[in-house]
């Protein structure tokens, strides 16, 4: 049972190890061109979904106008109600006349019988706010004054208007039974008559909200998906379906916006508003739907078989283009990983063969063998540069000023023979200092210790020849003394200033050496205030060397911290003609246990 799933594998690897990848590739086409059908069908269902999306804004325009009939005769009924109070009743009465007031009074109660489902209270006030009649309810709350009201200054500014009010709770009259009236007010300004005399009045009748909310409720919109609501022209919201979401602030809606849009369908996001104006009105019907439930259930049913079967393909091209994929990527991965640790560690990178298809395993042979003949060249190469380096370091370190020593021979003998033993003696013995340090028992790096006294060395020397024509002044930290430095790196700095910098001067020049740390690195700074270079001058001397090859020279001792310690190190010269010369060595701390890992001349 075991042999024949091997064996089977077996037969499988060996064919894909013969495959080629345009075969591989024109099965992996074919899973696209499937998943580019799924992708047009998508297309389609698209389409047919934003035609549905328009059905649907039809559908809410014709709702929306329906609520708006209906809303338009409710509110014509209460304007009716309004209008004849006020034309048949206010305007033929004086108030003056004893029966008058009870004429008001049963004509209200006659108007209120006939329309009490829809009316909560009618009431008609001066132009003070004071109660003339009002109908059932009588009697005014004592903390209530009516003229303070913003349905009565809305009648009172708006005379030829009727004023509709935001839903709210009737609080005007005590009511014996304690109850609770969503109320509309519909307010509007009338001319009173008193005694003959024309004065202006409010007419206030609160309609039942419980009426606007059955008009709203009862409407089937979108089979129960959508809602609709209720706003006046300042956007405030007068019915909606969930009101207690809005208090709570759980929902909000974009009433105040909408509020300002003309009539018609906005398509927003995943949203369709529909916004309609009642006649007659302020008021505003907004229709709310989603676009994702705007479609009917047999759309969906169609589209769910749709889905389910697209799904099926898809879900196989995807398992057939993932097995594939991975066949074809996984040894071209493996080749991947291997040049890249091949880039990070070439030394000791040991390539194995990478199995897969003909053209992959062709790609990996090739690679192996280019792998083997870089690091054959790489360590031709570096033996070369090794022995390369080390003719050159020794080229560079050969390059001492011959007539350096020639000249300090003969200010030795010219000093034996005026008699200044002494000056001789010392002269000798720092000469001796300096070619002892110098030659260093073959090592490139020292102590910073054995650089200073080879610089003070020769410094002790340059004194003699010129006479004392200038002092000098060491400043060292006495942490950086034991850090190693490559061998005659101060000697040609100062050599440079007291040649170039010193020498042309009239009076006694000054040379400044400090030693101090900076981070990770130490500096050698050499000063002078000699006569200074130009900028040009500045360049040459780190670009070329002397042209009379008498010193070992400035871009010589650049030239050998750069090889020694990288790009990053080396010197910096800051000069100002008639001011003096200021350059500055950087190179890291180096222990003295560490040389071996910066001298590249063993």
């Amino acid at each position: 049972m075991d042999k024949k799933p091997s064996g089977f594998k077996a037969r499988w690897k060996a064919r894909y190890h013969h495959a080629s990848i345009q075969l591989i590739l024109s099965i992996a086409f074919t899973a696209v061109a499937v998943i580019g059908m799924l992708f047009l069908g998508m297309a389609l269902l698209l389409r047919f979904s934003s035609s549905a999306n328009e059905m649907a804004a039809e559908s809410s325009q014709r709702v929306l106008a329906q609520v708006n009939w209906n809303l338009d005769s409710y509110l014509r009924n209460m304007m009716r109600v309004s209008d004849t109070v006020y034309y048949r009743v206010i305007k033929s009465a004086d108030l003056e006349q004893s029966d008058t007031a009870q004429e008001l009074h049963d004509a209200l109660k006659l108007l209120y019988a006939k329309d009490r489902d829809v009316l909560v209270s009618l009431a008609v006030f001066d132009g003070n706010g004071e109660l003339i009649s009002a109908t059932p309810l009588t009697e005014l709350k004592n903390s209530v004054t009516p003229s303070r009201e913003g349905w009565f200054t809305a009648a009172m500014e708006r005379i030829e208007n009727l004023h509709f009010s935001t839903p709210h709770v009737q609080h005007l009259f005590d009511d014996p039974d304690a109850r609770y009236h969503w109320v509309v007010s519909l307010s509007r300004h009338v001319e009173l008559t008193r005694g003959g005399v024309i004065q202006s009045g409010v007419l206030l009748v609160d309609m039942n909200f419980s009426g606007i909310e059955q008009i709203c409720k009862d409407v089937s919109f979108f089979d129960g998906q959508g809602y609709l609501y209720l706003i006046d022209g300042n956007g405030e919201i007068i019915y909606h379906p969930r009101q207690q979401l809005l208090y709570a602030g759980l929902k909000k809606e974009e009433a105040g916006r909408l509020a300002c849009l003309g009539d018609g369908t906005y398509v927003e996001d995943t949203v369709i508003y529909s916004v309609q104006r009642v006649p007659n009105s302020p008021w505003r019907v907004v229709g709310v739907s989603y676009i994702d439930e705007t479609v009917n259930e047999s759309f969906w049913q169609m589209v769910r078989i749709a889905v389910a079967t697209a799904a099926l393909i898809f879900a196989a091209a995807l398992a057939v283009g993932w097995v594939l994929s991975r066949l074809l990527s996984r040894p071209l991965q493996q080749l991947e990983n291997a040049m890249e640790q091949f880039e990070q560690d070439a030394d000791h990178f040991a390539f194995q063969s990478v199995r897969g298809t003909r053209e992959v395993q062709n790609l990996s042979d090739s690679f192996g063998h280019m792998v083997g003949r870089i690091q054959r060249l790489m360590n031709t190469v570096r033996e070369e540069e090794i022995i390369l380096r080390k003719t050159e370091l020794k080229a560079l370190q050969a390059q001492i000023n011959p007539h350096f020593l020639y000249n300090t021979l003969d200010s030795i003998a010219w000093m034996c023979e005026r008699g200044k033993n002494a000056d001789a003696v010392q002269m000798v013995h720092a000469l001796a200092r300096l070619f002892r340090i110098s030659i260093s028992r073959g090592h490139e790096l020292i102590p910073i210790e054995k650089e200073l006294q080879h610089a003070e060395a020769y410094l002790q020397i340059q004194k003699y020849r010129y006479k004392n024509q200038f002092t000098y002044h060491f400043t060292v930290d006495e942490d950086c003394v034991h850090c190693l430095c490559n061998k005659i790196t101060l000697q040609p700095i100062i050599e440079n200033a007291i040649v170039h910098g010193l020498d042309l001067m009239v009076d006694d020049g000054h040379i400044e050496i400090t030693v101090r740390p900076d981070g990770d690195d130490i500096l050698l700074i050499v000063s002078d205030d000699g006569i200074g270079m130009a900028p040009e001058q500045v360049a040459a001397l780190l670009q070329n060397e002397p042209s009379d090859r008498t010193g070992i020279g400035i871009k010589n001792v650049n030239d050998r911290l750069r090889i020694y310690f990288g790009p990053g190190y080396g010197l910096s010269i800051d000069s100002v003609p008639d001011e003096g010369t200021t350059v500055t060595i950087r190179m890291p701390q180096v222990p003295a246990d560490r040389e071996g890992d910066y001298d590249k001349t063993r």
